[in-house]
């Protein structure tokens, strides 16, 4: 009759387990406009292009060797490493938290033989009772942890010899979560597993993004030195030229001092990229966790295309709402809003509950004979009448972290809108630009070459000519910037609309 009480009570605690003292999460909204920004600098929508968000990076980066340093860097980067070990931890503490909605069951043996009838009472019950007589006996005991025996008395020869066995399973201190407070913690614990899963994608999107972009930047300083050496050779043509020119009294110290600037200026440009590309090829190698391969290395940038031309075919702004850094601050903040709740319940009465059951015998043959079973049932009712303030400290505590949390998520939105509009804002001028430089570097080559052969006719002065060069020089750098700007461009652009997960 009492265990049909026992299990009664349970059933009915786990009909009562419904009560949730966690605020309705709404998601926060408003903090960013319904749309991303059209017109005026930005793109207009290609009807017919793909979502960029639904591209795998292996699709969106056409160049074969720099797919392949990013291969190489998605299984060597530390920072990835870390991110993935987060994630464990995470799992590892919600199956911990997890563990407490159910209870955690002892199974137990013991054996006794002596001769002390009050030392075997207490040793074998655990606070329990035995019997003690002439021939044989029962007892139970029941307490904390595995439960409680009993045990047995035999006589012989005039001597007490005592002798018990019993088998115990149980359970103790189990809360009966009434009021969601261990299911509000192992929410908050699921949802920091979720934010640690988000937290890898988004350290899996950036280290692809960043990778190419040291990889393009390393190719546009090979290009830029390449440009280097070759205008060089041409200031050294021009240098030689005016020191004969002054050797046979034709010029004067000043030209050749002027052109020596310009030969001098570019061997310093030389010099500095040998040093930026050396360290763009270590900057690689740490991103990518390896030293990165010879054949594997970019050569001049050039006006060759290392990604796919496309545009996001949806401009809603509730397409940040996917990025993988914005998911990570949604699910911290539904954890805030459960650890409202677990501290919400702290104020109404906690209920525990210690069982066991168990068979007890003073033969070991005897154990699971008829007569042996024995059980306890321990419930506990627990309120705090005074604690100083702590529950309430605790629940200003939680709502305060989950206004923290609300504000994280509204601010890592707004950050998302203005990653995403700073790049359609470049990319849809960056075409125009391209273009010009590239029309401006071809007039300037030309005005080179003719201010250059109207010196050499006497028809041009000598610091026209030195301008010429230095303005074409100027322009070549320009163009290839530019070009670095716009290949960056859509590596940012389709790291910020959250792509690359593939």
């Amino acid at each position: 009759m009492k265990m049909k009480m026992l299990v009664a009570l349970l059933a009915a605690t786990t009909t009562l387990a419904g009560c949730n003292l966690a605020p309705t999460y709404v998601r926060p909204s408003g903090a960013v406009p319904a749309a991303l920004p059209q017109g005026g600098p930005y793109p207009a929508a290609a009807t017919d292009a793909p979502d960029v968000s639904a591209i795998g990076w292996r699709d969106f980066f056409t160049d074969p060797r720099l797919r392949a340093v990013i291969e190489l860097g998605l299984a060597n980067n530390r920072n990835l490493r870390v991110a993935a070990a987060n994630v464990l931890q995470a799992r590892a503490q919600y199956r911990v938290q997890r563990a407490d909605l159910v209870p955690s069951t002892t199974v137990s043996g013991t054996g006794i033989y002596t001769n002390n009838i009050f030392g075997a009472a207490g040793a074998a019950g655990g606070g329990g009772t035995g019997g003690a007589g002439t021939g044989t006996g029962t007892g139970t005991g029941g307490g904390n942890g595995s439960g409680g025996t009993g045990g047995g008395v035999t006589t012989g020869g005039g001597s007490t010899n005592i002798e018990a066995y019993s088998v115990t399973a149980g359970f103790s201190n189990f809360e009966l979560d009434l009021f969601g407070r261990i299911r509000n913690l192992t929410r908050a614990a699921q949802e920091q597993v979720l934010a640690s899963e988000e937290a890898q994608r988004s350290t899996r999107i950036s280290l692809i993004a960043e990778i190419a972009s040291a990889w393009l930047t390393m190719a546009s300083d090979q290009e830029q030195l390449r440009l280097s050496q070759s205008t060089l050779g041409t200031f050294k043509q021009t240098l030689d030229l005016t020191t004969a020119q002054f050797r046979i009294g034709v010029g004067s110290e000043l030209e050749v001092r002027q052109a020596e600037t310009n030969y001098q200026s570019a061997r310093n440009d030389i010099a500095a990229l040998r040093t930026r590309i050396a360290q763009d090829q270590n900057a690689l190698n740490l991103l990518v966790g390896t030293t990165v391969a010879t054949d594997l290395l970019p050569g001049d940038l050039g006006a060759g295309r290392y990604t796919l031309d496309a545009l996001p075919s949806n401009l809603s702004s509730a397409a940040l709402l996917r990025r993988p850094d914005v998911l990570q601050a949604e699910h911290q903040l539904i954890a805030q809003n459960a650890n409202i709740g677990a501290a919400r319940a702290a104020f109404f009465p906690s209920i525990s509950l210690t069982a066991t059951l168990g068979t007890i015998s003073t033969a070991l043959s005897g154990l699971f004979a008829g007569g042996s079973f024995t059980y306890t049932g321990t419930p506990a009712v627990s309120l705090p009448l005074f604690d100083a303030g702590r529950r309430k400290g605790n629940l200003d505590y939680a709502r305060a972290s989950e206004q923290a949390a609300a504000a994280t998520y509204e601010q890592t939105v707004q950050t998302a809108f203005r990653e995403v509009a700073d790049a359609l804002a470049q990319r849809g001028t960056i075409g125009e630009q391209v273009a010009a430089q590239t029309a401006r570097a071809e007039a300037a080559r030309g005005a080179a070459r003719l201010s250059d052969a109207r010196f050499r006719a006497g028809v041009d002065s000598f610091l026209t000519t030195l301008d010429a060069q230095r303005t074409a020089y100027a322009a070549e750098q320009s163009l290839v910037t530019t070009r670095l700007t716009r290949a960056s461009n859509l590596v940012t652009l389709y790291r910020t609309l959250g792509g690359g997960l593939n």
